[in-house]
């Protein structure tokens, strides 16, 4: 755990934010590249994704605040804290999924090639935001023998934020390797749903922070249930039109 990089004067790097402008970044730029090779301004792709990256980041922390309000209700400055960590991915989802249409319509891009296009950076920028969630000590995992030592926590426990970090890897390279290959409008975008959902519902089971609200779930969990359905849905449709 290295919560905080280096201070300079009176600024302070976390190493939470450091990860997050790395993960924008990386993922920014190698989407770039791939716009730019599919003929999509690469310029416009990266006001896309800034904007998206924004939005992501407000509907992250207010799913995560009302997640844990009591917590803020005592704690009302602790809101604004963002170098603490406390981000929820389906806030985010909501309203980066929100903004990107808006953008995108406004834009007159095309809804489906776009979202295809930039589904598998979205993953690579979780990848690497996870270290940073490591490094600070939030999202944490059960007490294991076999993990490690969190200091701010005082106990060993398994790195689930590194397992995910590897996990969003792997669904990286398999949409980069669909993403490259002959695909249907949107496959590529359902199919990041459908794999991050499987990936954090399994997650789930080994991490410790959040309670067990419906027969031992959490409630992140009944969410990707419900994205597992809704995406398998859409996969079931995509592959009956492939068929046709």
């Amino acid at each position: 755990m290295l919560p905080e990089i280096c201070k300079i004067g009176p600024l302070t790097i976390y190493s939470y934010g450091l990860m997050m402008v790395l993960a924008f970044f990386t993922a920014s730029f190698l989407c770039g590249l791939q716009a730019k090779k599919e003929g999509v301004d690469p310029d416009r792709i990266f006001n896309l994704l800034f904007q998206v990256f924004i939005a992501g980041i407000i509907g992250c922390r207010i799913f995560y605040v009302l997640n844990n309000l009591s917590f803020y209700l005592q704690n009302p400055l602790e809101i604004l804290m963002l170098q603490h960590g406390g981000m929820a991915w389906f806030g985010g989802l909501i309203s980066g999924s929100v903004w990107a249409v808006i953008f995108i319509r406004k834009h007159k891009m095309d809804l489906t090639g776009t979202l295809d296009l930039i589904a598998p950076f979205v993953a690579l920028g979780q990848a690497i935001g996870r270290i940073g969630c490591l490094l600070n000590g939030c999202c944490y995992g059960r007490e294991s023998q076999f993990g490690i030592y969190f200091k701010s926590l005082d106990k060993v426990l398994i790195p689930t934020q590194l397992y995910s970090s590897l996990a969003l890897l792997l669904i990286f390279f398999i949409l980069r390797w669909k993403q490259n290959r002959k695909h249907l409008p949107g496959e590529i975008f359902v199919s990041y749903l459908f794999l991050y959902s499987l990936k954090r519902f399994f997650i789930e089971f080994l991490r410790d922070d959040s309670p067990r609200i419906y027969y031992g779930m959490t409630l992140f969990q009944v969410l990707c249930l419900l994205l597992f359905l809704l995406s398998l849905g859409i996969f079931i449709k995509l592959f009956v039109i492939k068929k046709k």
